[in-house]
């Protein structure tokens, strides 16, 4: 009967690793396959990746980026027009706007002058444009910043 314990690969189914290098019999002996004299015949004999056989790399032909990155502290703003908003009463808080798929949570939200406003809303957001501020308070709203 068939047991984990007498489970063994079929015979012929391993190889055994390959002995480079350890005598004639072996038939990899001497040189080790890796046939005579030259750089790929002495261990660490291989060059690196970028290595283009002596001509000047592309690293070093091109010249070197330079100038001020601020790409770790950058803020990025959802931007929302006040036309986006006009579908909405009363107060306009970023949870609403979350529901409404017009941002994502936790991202900051700007509202841009883009459109009409002909109702009252109290709109929460990050920042506004002076546009945007003119426009809701032109029309009896509030703006809160958060």
């Amino acid at each position: 009967m068939l047991k984990l314990n007498t489970l063994r690969p079929h015979p012929d189914s391993l190889q055994r690793k390959k002995r480079v290098a350890r005598g004639t019999s072996s038939g990899h002996g001497k040189t080790g396959g890796r046939g005579n004299k030259g750089q790929k015949s002495r261990s660490g004999g291989t060059k690196g990746p970028f290595f283009e056989g002596g001509q000047t790399p592309i690293y070093r032909r091109l010249p070197k980026k330079r100038g001020f990155k601020n790409f770790a502290f950058k803020k990025i703003y959802r931007e929302i027009n006040v036309s986006s908003l006009a579908k909405f009463s009363g107060e306009i808080k970023i949870d609403d706007l979350i529901k409404a798929n017009l941002a994502e949570a936790g991202e900051k939200i700007k509202v841009l002058g883009n459109g009409e406003v002909s109702k009252a809303l109290t709109v929460s957001a990050h920042k506004f444009t002076k546009s945007a501020k003119e426009k809701i308070e032109k029309a009896g709203g509030k703006i809160v910043l958060c």
